[in-house]
This record gives C-alpha cells, sequence and structure tokens, in this order.
C-alpha cells in the first residue's frame, strides 16, 4: 500500500498503501525483447527507522546535469528541412548515440531514440496528438518535452535541442544523456520529520513517483508484503530464473534519495478510516492523512486430494519462480492453467524440462481471452515445441512419494507423471483485511473507485490488481483489469488526486505476452466479443485479430504485425470508435500513417 503523510503530529507513526503492478517480458526487438531488465536494483529493501532527514547534493543519484558542460555536448546537422514531411520520424546519428527526429506541425523535435522500459526503437512506434507510442507495450510520450504520458514504464525520454540553420536541421545533445537513453523526472525531496507506511509493489511506486514529481515532499512510506524492493512482476513467469536484483524497478539508493520508506514483509490487519491509522501484523500503527490501497491479489489454489504434497507451485515471488526452474530441470512438469501465467511458464520450461504438459478446463488456452481460432493457432505453436496438452478437464488428485510430487490424476481418468506442478488458474483479490474498515467491496471482494481512484471513503484510494473502475471509452462500464500498464496508470491517477489535481483514469488497456521468442500485444478490452476478424495469417503466426462487439471494435490482439496494436490503442485513445466494417474489407489504410 502506499501512503502520503502530511505533518502528523510529533512521534505519530503513518500508514501507507501499496499498488501493484504485473509486467512482462519483452522480445529482442523482433524476438527477445522479454530479456532487457528495466534497470539493477538491490535484494534488500531500504528500510526507513520512521525518522526523515535531508539528503545532500552529493548523494543524488546521478542524473545528467541540466545545463552540461560546452564538452560533454555533441552538435551536428542530420538532415534537410525538406528530409522529413510532418508526421514523419527517423532515427539520427549523433555520434555518441542515437537520437530520435520527429516532424510534427512543421515543427523538429529530438528525442531519446529507445522506449526506456525494455528498450524498443521508437521509430517503429506510432506518432500521434503530440506523442510517440511505443510499438512494443504503448507507454506514450511527449514529443516537446520527452515525458511519459502514459505506462508501462518509469522513466521519461531525454529531449534534446534542435536549430535550423540554412534549411538544415542541427541536434545537440549532452553525450551522457545519449548513452543513458532515460530520464527520470525532477522530483521534490522529504523534508517533513514525519513518518509513514504503504503496502504492495508496484503501483505504489508509481503513485510515490508521482507524488515526488508534483513537489509533495512530505513523508511517503511504502509497505510490501514481499522481501524485496517493487520489481518488474510481469517477468516472473516469463523469466523463471531471473534474480530479484535484475528485477528491481528502481535501486535502494533511488528510495534514499527521494525520503520514500519502504517497510517490507509488511502485513496491514486493519485500517481504521475514522482515526486515519492503518495497523500492522506486529502491531504496529501509522497514521496517515491520504492512503492509497494496493494490496493486489492472491493466487487460487487446487483443492483436490493430496493438494498438500511438495512441489506444486503458484509463482507470486522471484524464489517461487527460481525454485520451480531448478525443481524443473530434466524432469517432468505439469502446468494446471492455460491462461498467460500458464502458458508463459509452459513456454519457458520446455527447454529445461524433460516434458512439459498443460491442462485446461476450456477446448483451447487463451480462448475467453482471445477467442477459439487463435487460441488453436497459439496451442499449435506449443505442440511444435513438445508441449501435450489435457483440455476439458482439470485435476482430481496429486499423488506423491515420500512426501513428493510424483503424478497429476485427471478427472479424465488420465495419469500424467510430474516432478513439479505448477498452478496458474486465476486469483482473487487480497482485500480481506478491509472487511470491518467501512471501505467498500463489491460481492466478489474487489474495491470500487470512481475515475478518480478514490474509494467510499475521502482520502482513500485503491488502484491495481484489487479494484474496479470506470473505463472511459466503453461507457464508464465498471471493470477489473489486473493488468501492469492499468495499475502503473491507476497509481499516477491516485497520487495526482491526493494532490487535488482532480485527474482521471482515461488509458486504454494495453497488455503482452511472449512465447517461444514472439510477442503477442493486446489493446482494447475485449470482454464480451461477440465476433473476432482475423487478417494475415493464423498459421503464419502473422496476424491481427479484431474483436467486436455489435458493430464496435472493442479490442484488438496481433503477432509479427507491429506496430497495428499501438496504432489501434492511440484510435481508441483519441476518443474515435472503430467500426466492424472498416476492419472487415482487410483495407489497413484508415491505420496506416507515416512514422510507422
Amino acid at each position: 500500500m502506499g501512503g502520503c503523510f502530511s505533518k502528523p503530529k510529533p512521534g505519530a507513526a503513518l500508514p501507507t498503501v501499496e499498488l501493484k503492478i504485473e509486467v512482462v517480458l519483452p522480445e529482442k526487438e523482433r524476438g527477445k525483447e522479454e530479456l532487457s531488465a528495466s534497470g539493477k536494483g538491490s535484494p534488500r529493501a531500504y528500510q526507513g527507522n520512521g525518522t526523515a532527514r535531508h539528503f545532500h547534493t552529493e548523494e543524488r543519484l546521478s542524473t545528467p546535469h541540466p545545463y552540461p558542460s560546452p564538452q560533454d555536448c555533441v552538435e551536428a546537422a542530420v538532415c534537410h528541412v525538406k528530409d522529413l514531411e510532418n508526421g514523419q520520424m527517423r532515427e539520427v546519428e549523433l555520434g555518441w548515440g542515437k537520437v530520435l527526429l520527429v516532424k510534427d506541425n512543421g515543427e523538429f523535435h529530438a528525442l531519446g531514440h529507445k522506449c526506456p522500459h525494455y528498450g524498443a526503437p521508437l521509430v517503429k512506434g506510432v506518432l500521434s496528438r503530440g506523442r510517440v507510442r511505443c510499438p512494443w507495450h504503448g507507454a506514450c510520450f511527449n514529443i516537446s518535452t520527452g515525458d511519459l504520458e502514459d505506462f508501462p514504464g518509469l522513466d521519461s525520454l531525454h529531449k534534446f535541442q534542435v536549430k535550423i540553420e540554412k534549411e538544415k536541421v542541427y541536434v545537440r545533445a549532452s553525450k551522457q544523456a545519449l548513452q543513458l537513453q532515460r530520464r527520470t523526472k525532477v522530483m521534490a525531496k522529504c523534508i517533513s520529520p514525519s513518518a509513514g507506511y504503504s503496502s504492495s509493489t508496484n503501483v505504489l511506486i508509481v503513485g510515490a513517483e508521482t507524488l515526488r514529481q508534483e513537489g509533495f515532499s512530505d513523508r511517503i512510506v511504502l509497505c510490501t508484503l514481499d522481501r524485496h524492493l517493487p520489481y518488474d512482476r510481469p517477468k516472473l513467469s516469463k523469466s523463471l530464473d531471473t534474480q530479484p536484483e535484475q528485477l528491481a524497478l528502481r535501486p535502494k539508493e533511488f528510495f534514499r534519495a527521494y525520503g520514500i520508506e519502504v517497510l517490507t514483509e509488511a502485513q496491514v490487519v486493519t485500517v481504521d478510516v475514522r482515526t486515519k491509522k492503518v495497523v500492522f501484523k506486529d502491531g504496529f500503527k501509522l497514521e496517515y492523512s491520504k492512503l492509497l490501497l494496493a494490496p493486489g491479489s492472491s493466487p487460487k489454489t487446487l483443492s483436490c486430494k493430496g493438494k498438500e504434497v511438495e512441489n506444486v507451485f503458484t509463482i507470486r515471488t522471484p524464489e517461487d519462480a527460481n525454485r520451480v526452474v531448478r525443481l524443473a530441470r530434466g524432469r517432468n512438469v505439469v502446468v494446471v492453467g492455460a491462461g498467460f501465467l500458464g502458458m508463459e511458464v509452459a513456454a519457458y520450461l520446455t527447454e529445461k524440462a524433460h516434458s512439459v504438459s498443460v491442462v485446461e478446463l476450456e477446448e483451447t488456452p487463451f480462448r475467453r481471452f482471445l477467442g477459439e481460432r487463435v487460441g488453436r493457432a497459439l496451442m499449435k505453436m506449443f505442440e511444435n515445441n513438445r508441449v501435450k496438452f489435457y483440455m476439458q478437464t482439470e485435476v482430481s488428485e496429486l499423488r506423491g512419494q515420500e512426501g513428493k510430487l510424483k503424478e497429476v490424476v485427471l478427472k479424465s481418468s488420465k495419469v500424467v507423471r510430474a516432478d513439479v506442478c505448477v498452478v496458474g488458474i486465476g486469483a482473487v483479490p487480497a482485500t480481506g483485511f478491509l472487511r470491518q474498515s467501512g471501505i467498500g467491496l463489491d460481492s466478489r471482494g474487489f474495491i470500487p473507485v470512481n475515475k478518480m481512484m478514490q474509494t467510499n471513503v475521502p482520502g482513500v484510494f485503491a488502484a491495481g490488481d484489487a479494484v474496479t473502475f470506470p473505463l472511459a471509452w466503453r461507457n464508464n462500464r465498471k471493470v477489473n483489469i489486473p493488468h501492469w500498464q492499468m495499475a502503473h496508470a491507476q497509481g499516477r491517477v491516485a497520487a495526482q488526486n491526493m494532490l487535488a489535481q482532480e485527474a482521471e483514469m482515461s488509458t486504454v488497456p494495453y497488455l503482452w505476452t511472449a512465447m517461444f521468442g514472439k510477442s503477442l500485444r493486446y489493446a482494447g478490452y475485449g470482454e464480451g466479443f461477440d465476433d473476432v476478424i482475423i487478417q494475415g495469417d493464423l498459421e503464419e503466426l502473422k496476424f491481427v485479430a479484431f474483436y467486436t462487439k455489435g458493430d464496435e471494435v472493442i479490442a484488438v490482439a496481433s503477432m509479427n504485425y507491429d506496430p497495428i496494436v499501438s496504432k489501434v490503442a492511440e484510435v481508441l485513445a483519441s476518443g474515435r470508435a472503430i467500426r466492424k466494417r472498416e476492419v472487415e474489407t482487410g483495407d489497413m489504410s484508415w491505420l496506416t500513417g507515416k512514422g510507422s
């Protein structure tokens, strides 16, 4: 959770709230985005001691100086003014690195050329409405400032100086900025000698950073059940042997520098909205002025006979993921559930395990999400990689030998050899601790919030996997979207409203998955689709699938068809509806444009 505190009573403790963010691995510029971690960090959390302090200049993180010395700069003519038309983008070389040159409304802009999230080449992205959208995962950057405007990711782009002389375009840039390719926005420091707490992972960090970026200088506390600093959780199921320090979103020095206290392995048991106190399992109490709840979700487990045997896992932490991959080497693995987590785990383990089997209640993987035809095409890709499927059945028993898993018995009576079992059958909101708090929960345990991410209690906000919120471009339908990118966006909106900025959620959902070096991208909200229109070749896994309800496109998925998903996301974000007839013809001219 995350909390922000305005001058509490002397000696009072403060609470925080947690936001959750789920992230997925990318492929290398066409195949392996998944492996570039977004930064190194310490596996141990920075533990606040309850006293805020001033941080001196020399303790600050190394960021490029806003006024670099002339020796640190490089300047060069990169093109003629007529080389680019309006709406075009080009990568240009400055000797020390590349720059993205953009021409928009007759003006030239020069920015960092790689998305700071996973390093995607932004020249292959989408230029629209004064911003460029990443072709891989949909992050958006303002071309005038370089600022991150939509998620995923935490950092912005560097913006470089452009001048026109004698019809030539010159770019001037700091060598350090050219090599860094990412910029952390200027943030306030903590100057308030007070205390605080928060609980969860990634949504909270976005909320905390937003508060500091907006000038909030009182105490901020993040509390998380995890033992690590906030990390890139979507990577866990895509790259199971990644170490915690490779997943960290920010290093511990970052939290120190900006006075953000992180309490790890901290479980909140009650929230008292009357006295504005959060109580922890160990009895510790914190007062808050504003509270951001991001408790996330708890994985569902099997309830069959033998569920207590060893080597049956849900993937929640880096330790879970690392242990699975260690035990799976050369052994038999059964994955229960053919959704995103299960299929990512199955794909990752095929080269390491002796055998990989998937058990699923539906007829095809991803059926409810991607539909029958796309699900079948992806299933074939897995079968070609030696994955065996047991569909339209479920587990009736886990059989052990000397306490360790040996076989999985299915309701179809089939017995599958298994040394390791990974369960990915969904999750439930982890909101039990709020039941007596007065903070509203719906019948399924989700926290309903408004467009400003505020709960029914003033001053208490919520974000991440555990909320339902009104989705602006689907007629404010109340939805739950447990995606990493949405949690980022919700965390920022919540933080802005903690500071009374009246921000509203307007992000178009965007998610991705990576399997066997291929990325599937998805934008929109497709629940309740009644038709799927497919362009391209499903057999070749080069396709785009449009999900429609009535005569409107409500979601899109693609493989090897970049940047079409980012284009569709940008059209939906602009408020324009896409009609079914526009995609039925196969004529994509309405989507094509310069800069792709």
